[in-house]
């Protein structure tokens, strides 16, 4: 498989859940590039199963300065930018009665702002006719309890394919957006204790239309066709691949 063959990338959140599904899809169909986190521990694990043609940077996606570090290194490396993966995301839960403005910044900037400047800061390391990629969720659509600002910020991702896809035509560079619905990743572990994963995971799967989550290879694959030459003719578009979540689930 060689859909990306020598196409170089840069994955941010790439070290574990459903970033290194995606940097592990693009490995396996050629890809090279760098994988962006704030664990050094995981960027390690990450970069040691995916080979020599990835790199790991330790980077916060909310710094500018480290961020601009980011394609500076991966240019050096590899050569000019193909597909950039703006993933990198999480922060605070809780309604509009328990987020206050310190909550409110950090989530926004994780999930909207450093989205904003991941793409700003890697446009001129990226060649013309490259493919952004930018990762949603169905929290933009369904509003589940206590993710109201995590899913107004991932709303605001789903313009941004659009809005960015317009402001680079002259470029040729596509931007589109995945959106995944419930996907098994180490998210999990946050919100219960490990002895009730399993059960949480059965719930979440009982619920889901297709009867299963989702797999961080799913949104990997997803990740692939919207990176190589077979999506040339989309931009500005949003994937749904979320079992059937948004549209479907009672």
């Amino acid at each position: 498989m060689s859909r990306l063959k020598n196409k170089v990338t840069v994955i941010t959140g790439g070290n574990s859940g459903i970033g290194f599904g995606i940097a592990q899809e693009f490995k396996n169909e050629g890809a090279v590039g760098a994988i962006v986190g704030r664990n050094q521990e995981t960027l390690d694990n990450a970069v040691a199963q995916l080979g020599d043609n990835f790199i790991a940077i330790n980077a916060d996606v909310t710094s500018l300065d480290d961020l601009e570090r980011v394609f500076k290194e991966t240019s050096e490396k590899f050569g000019k930018i193909d597909v950039l993966v703006s993933n990198a995301g999480g922060g605070a839960v809780g309604t509009v009665a328990t987020l206050g403005e310190a909550e409110f910044d950090k989530t926004i900037d994780l999930n909207l702002k450093s989205v904003y400047f991941t793409v700003h800061q890697a446009l001129p390391y990226m060649n013309d006719g490259s493919s952004i990629i930018l990762i949603g969720s169905n929290a933009a659509h369904r509003a589940y309890p206590n993710f109201t600002l995590y899913g107004a910020a991932k709303a605001a991702v789903i313009h941004f394919a659009k809005g960015f896809s317009s402001d680079l035509l002259g470029r040729k560079i596509r931007a589109n957006v995945i959106t995944p619905g419930t996907t098994d990743t180490p998210a999990f572990e946050k919100f219960v204790p490990a002895e009730q994963l399993e059960g949480l995971k059965k719930h979440f799967a009982s619920e889901m239309p297709i009867g299963r989550i989702g797999q961080p290879s799913d949104i990997g694959k997803t990740a692939v066709f919207l990176a190589s030459d077979d999506s040339s003719f989309m931009l500005g578009t949003e994937l749904l691949v979320d079992g059937g979540m948004t549209y479907l689930a009672k």
